[in-house]
C-alpha cells in the first residue's frame, strides 16, 4: 500500500463528495489517552461539523477508565449538571483510516460552550500549553517515542470472558530483534505498519521485544503535539487491527510479572523556533550545550514529582524492577539503559531519552511532563551533575516512586507541578489519580484469595 498523507479540510471534503469517505470520526483524547467522540456521516460533516464541531458531555474528561463519573473534579460534576463542551477539528491531525472502510479520523481540541475558550484540563490542551511555553522562549520541541505492546492469539471477547486469565501470547520465546519469530505476527504487525503509512503517519520500523509476543513500532519523530497525535492513532490502530485478525493487544505496563514490561520511551530535544537549528549540541564537555544541561537537570529535579504523568495506573509501578530494562533510579548517563534518563545521539540528533514512561501513559500528559520539567530547568538555570557510570540498578540513587500512592503524594505536595501546569490542571490530575487508587482499594484481588483464603 502506498504511503498516504494527512488530510486538510479541502482534501477531506473532496473525498466525501467523491463517495470515497462516508464516515468521519470526530474524536479527542481522554485522560487515559484514548480517543472519545462521535462518528458523523460524510454529508453531515460537510454541512455542519467541519465548521462548528460536535458537542460532547464534559464528563468525558472527568471520569474513570470505565467511564464512571468521578466526584471531586472542579471542571465537571453533577452539581454543575455535566454540560457540553465543543470538539472542533485540528486540521493538522486528520487522516484517512484505511483499516476501517470509507472512514476518516479528525482529532479535535475541546472548547467551553459559552466562552469559546480552550478547556485547559483536556490532555491535548495540557500539552499545547507546554509547547506554547517553549515557543515563547524561542524553542520548538521535537519528540519521538517508542511504544511497546503485547499481542495475543486470544480475542478481546475471549480474554474478557476468562477474566483476562487465559491469555495466549502470539509468540513462544523472547523475540527481541528476532526476525523469524516475529514473522508469524506479520499479518497483524505488517497491517498496522502499512495502515499507518497509508494514513500518512510515517513508520520507521517494527521489531520484536524482550517478551513473548511483545512488539515495538517506532514512528518518525516530529513536533511534540503531532507526535502525541500520531501515538494515539498508533495505539488505536494496533487494537482495531488486532481485533480484525481475531487477536488482542495490550498496552499495560506490566501485564504479567514474569514478562518484561512495556514502555513508552520519550526522546526529546529543543530546536530553534523555525526548526533550522538543533539547540542541544555544542563542542563543550560531552558535546552538550548549557541549554541541554539545564533541560536535563530540570527533568531530574521534577522526575519523582511528575511520575503520575508517566506512570498513571496501579499497574504502572510493577514495571520498575531491577534488571528488567525499566529504570528504578532517577539519574542520567551517556547511552546507559539502566537509568531513568539517557543521553543519546550526536550532533543535531543529540537528545534526552526519558525511560520512565510506560506504554500505559497518555502521550499528551507524558510529553507535557517531559517538556514542563525540561523548561523548568531552563527557566531556573538548574546545574547538571556529571553522568552516572555503571549499573544503575545496584547504585544508591533517588528512586522512581514504588507505587501509585507514593506518586500521588509527591504530586499533591509539588509546588513545581503547580508552577508548571497551573492549579486547575494540578488538581485535575490529582483527582484522576486518587480515583484510580480508590477503585483499587475497593477490590479484592485473586492474589488475596490465593494467599489468605485457606492459610490465614
Amino acid at each position: 500500500m502506498a504511503s498516504g498523507k494527512a488530510l486538510d479540510r479541502a482534501a477531506l471534503t473532496k473525498l466525501i463528495e467523491a463517495g470515497d469517505i462516508d464516515t468521519v470520526v470526530m474524536a479527542f483524547p481522554d485522560l487515559f489517552g484514548r480517543l472519545v467522540g462521535k462518528r458523523t456521516t460524510g454529508r453531515f460533516f460537510v454541512e455542519h461539523v467541519a465548521e462548528h464541531g460536535t458537542e460532547n458531555c464534559d464528563y468525558l474528561i472527568a471520569c474513570d477508565i470505565e467511564n464512571n463519573p468521578v466526584p471531586g473534579y472542579r471542571f465537571a460534576s453533577y452539581d454543575q449538571g455535566y454540560g457540553d463542551m465543543v470538539a472542533r477539528a485540528d486540521w493538522t491531525a486528520a487522516w484517512r483510516v484505511p483499516w476501517v472502510e470509507a472512514t476518516a479520523l479528525v482529532i479535535c481540541d475541546v472548547f467551553d460552550v459559552e466562552s469559546g475558550a480552550l478547556v485547559n484540563e483536556a490532555p491535548r490542551s495540557i500539552l499545547r500549553a507546554q509547547v506554547d511555553a517553549a515557543a515563547r522562549s524561542g524553542y520548538r520541541p521535537m519528540i519521538g517515542s517508542e511504544i511497546e505492546f503485547f499481542l495475543f492469539d486470544t480475542t478481546y471477547s475471549e480474554a474478557h470472558a476468562s477474566g483476562y486469565g487465559s491469555l495466549t501470547p502470539s509468540g513462544d520465546w523472547v523475540q527481541d530483534y528476532h526476525v523469524v519469530q516475529t514473522t508469524r505476527d506479520e499479518p497483524v504487525i505488517g497491517a498496522i505498519r502499512r495502515g499507518l503509512e497509508a494514513a500518512g503517519v510515517p513508520v520507521e520500523f517494527t521489531k520484536g521485544e524482550a517478551g513473548r509476543g511483545q512488539h515495538e513500532i517506532n514512528l518518525d519523530y516530529t513536533d511534540a503535539l503531532a507526535m502525541a497525535d500520531r501515538n494515539v492513532l498508533y495505539k488505536t490502530a494496533a487494537k482495531e487491527i488486532a481485533a480484525q485478525h481475531g487477536k488482542s493487544a495490550t498496552f499495560m505496563a506490566k501485564y504479567d510479572f514474569a514478562e518484561t514490561g512495556s514502555s513508552c520511551h520519550v526522546h526529546s530535544s529543543l530546536w530553534s523556533s523555525d526548526g533550522s537549528r538543533a539547540l542541544f549540541h555544542d563542542d563543550s564537555t560531552h558535546g552538550t550545550s548549557d541549554l541541554f544541561r539545564h533541560y536535563l537537570a530540570g527533568l531530574l529535579a521534577t522526575a519523582r514529582e511528575f511520575s503520575l504523568l508517566w506512570a498513571p495506573t496501579i499497574n504502572s509501578y510493577k514495571r520498575f524492577q531491577p534488571g528488567s530494562w525499566a529504570p528504578t533510579g532517577v539519574a542520567w548517563g551517556i547511552d546507559n539503559r539502566t537509568l531513568g534518563f539517557r543521553q543519546v545521539g550526536h550532533g543535531a540528533s543529540l537528545r534526552v531519552e526519558n525511560r520512565v514512561p510506560g506504554a500505559d501513559a497518555n502521550s499528551y500528559l507524558a510529553f507535557a511532563g517531559v517538556l514542563g520539567g525540561g523548561l523548568y530547568g531552563i527557566r531556573h538555570e538548574l546545574p547538571l551533575a556529571g553522568p552516572f557510570v555503571g549499573n544503575g540498578y545496584e547504585a544508591d540513587l533517588p528512586r522512581v516512586p514504588s507505587s501509585l500512592v507514593e506518586a500521588i503524594e509527591l504530586w499533591r505536595g509539588s509546588s513545581i507541578a503547580r508552577e508548571v501546569f497551573g492549579d486547575d490542571v494540578h488538581h485535575h490530575i490529582l483527582v484522576m489519580a486518587e480515583a484510580e487508587w480508590r477503585a483499587f482499594n475497593k477490590t479484592v484481588t485473586d492474589w488475596e484469595r490465593r494467599r489468605y483464603f485457606e492459610l490465614i
